[in-house]
């Protein structure tokens, strides 16, 4: 088939790689003029006067993301390489907190919690009951929980300490307000899933270069074409293909956000088939009801500045905003850099930038220069329980893929990735 795929994020790239090993001839259309989508690398400049390459966003893999590392693998980007792994640690500042040992799962995760430094006995006892039965009860719970909700029994220390940074890392949505299915879906895969499923990837470089690159080049080497700082503007049903901008094509993709891939919809409803309008509005309708939040990250530099890990978990209150700090300079970048993350973000970025600075000051007993404040508005749709995801499905010849489309993850890269592979096995194989 001849296949074009709109956007070239993780989950349009992901899909074009799939779609091109099975034999269709792909053309990805990508409006910026740097590939990755909300997974991207970015310029800076340090206050000695140096480029240096930040990210959006400061993203990190785990194990579990097998279909992201087989497809990195399939690009020639060589995973041990360019990840940091390790085990799951969510150690503060003064050593406290989770650390898994490296044994087999679901071993490393009950032996880790057993001896996690800083929280009472009965507060362990008490995560592991709760655990135990969540895997009793195959990881389901009622669709309307709330994490929060999901994990009321658990004593105060384990709640704030470690299921509320997990909560907002994995689903960028506070634990009052998320989704406890999907949370435990994401327990169930990262903790009692495969050998290693736990462990935390870090990039060692930027985004980008991580999988969109190699993606892009991969596909051209094997006859794909991808147009980057091109925005498809007219989306046009023509009997059973479809034209892009007056281009024609048997099946497109639709992996821009959700608000593009609705502008396109609503547009293109307008001139389509009576029998396929109505998906085409509902879609967009559904697309365009998702809420959002922000992922704020604060770049920060001195050339003295380093942590004993590459990535520490902090001590998070509304003075005191960011979940977690990476170690920059410990994952290829230039020494004395740290990206503060704050989930869930919701104040102005200057304001955001001073209460990191003085959390850095106070936690951390570092004085640092703003770097660069990273904010991205958008960054994922708020995972909250029983939400109505748009489907993959929107008409002949027609899907869409991205972090947002119905599916059992949260905005991560893995669910972009599996959404994209999803995607073309919809479409009809070579020779059938």
């Amino acid at each position: 088939m001849k296949l074009a795929v709109i956007g070239a994020g993780w989950a349009g790239l992901a899909a074009a790689v799939q779609a091109t090993r099975d034999g269709h001839q792909v053309t990805v259309f990508e409006a910026a003029r740097t590939l990755g989508g909300r997974a991207r690398a970015v310029p800076g400049t340090l206050p000695d006067g140096r480029d240096v390459l930040l990210d959006n966003g400061q993203h990190i893999l785990i194990g579990a993301y097998t279909d992201t590392l087989r497809l990195m693998r399939d690009v020639g980007v060589d995973p041990q390489a360019a990840l940091r792994r390790g085990p799951l640690t969510l150690q503060f500042p003064d050593g406290s907190g989770l650390r898994l040992p490296r044994l087999p799962a679901p071993l490393d995760a009950l032996i880790g919690i057993a001896l996690a430094r800083g929280w009472p006995l009965g507060a362990r006892l008490g995560l592991l009951r709760e655990a135990l039965r969540w895997q009793m009860a195959g990881f389901q719970c009622a669709p309307a929980l709330s994490v929060a909700q999901l994990c009321q029994r658990l004593a105060p220390p384990v709640r704030q300490e470690l299921i509320e940074p997990l909560c907002v890392s994995a689903l960028n949505t506070p634990a009052a307000q998320a989704s406890a299915q999907v949370f435990l879906r994401v327990l169930q895969d990262a903790l009692f899933g495969i050998p290693g499923g736990s462990h935390l990837l870090l990039p060692r470089q930027d985004l980008t270069a991580l999988f969109p690159t190699a993606a892009a080049s991969w596909l051209q080497q094997h006859g794909g074409t991808v147009h980057a700082g091109t925005r498809v503007m007219q989306l046009r049903a023509e009997g059973p293909r479809w034209q892009l901008d007056g281009l024609p094509f048997d099946a497109v993709l639709l992996a821009a956000s959700a608000s593009e891939s609705s502008r396109l919809l609503v547009e293109s409803a307008s001139t389509a088939p009576n029998l396929i309008a109505p998906s085409m509005h509902t879609w967009a309708a559904t697309a365009s009801a998702l809420r959002y939040e922000a992922i704020t990250t604060v770049y920060a530099w001195d050339h003295n500045a380093a942590l004993a890990t590459p990535m520490l978990a902090l001590r998070c209150t509304p003075d005191a905003p960011a979940q977690f700090v990476f170690d920059r300079g410990q994952l290829g970048g230039p020494a004395g850099l740290l990206a503060f993350v704050v989930s869930a973000s919701d104040a102005e970025r200057e304001v955001l930038q001073g209460q990191v600075l003085q959390q850095a000051r106070t936690q951390l007993g570092l004085n640092l220069q703003a770097v660069q404040t990273v904010v991205e508005k958008r960054a994922t749709f708020a995972c909250t329980p029983g939400l109505q995801r748009p489907p993959q499905a929107i008409a002949p010849g027609l899907l869409a893929c991205g972090d947002y489309v119905a599916g059992p993850y949260p905005a991560t890269l893995e669910g972009a990735v599996r959404s994209g592979l999803q995607a073309v096995a919809r479409l009809p194989r070579t020779g059938t």
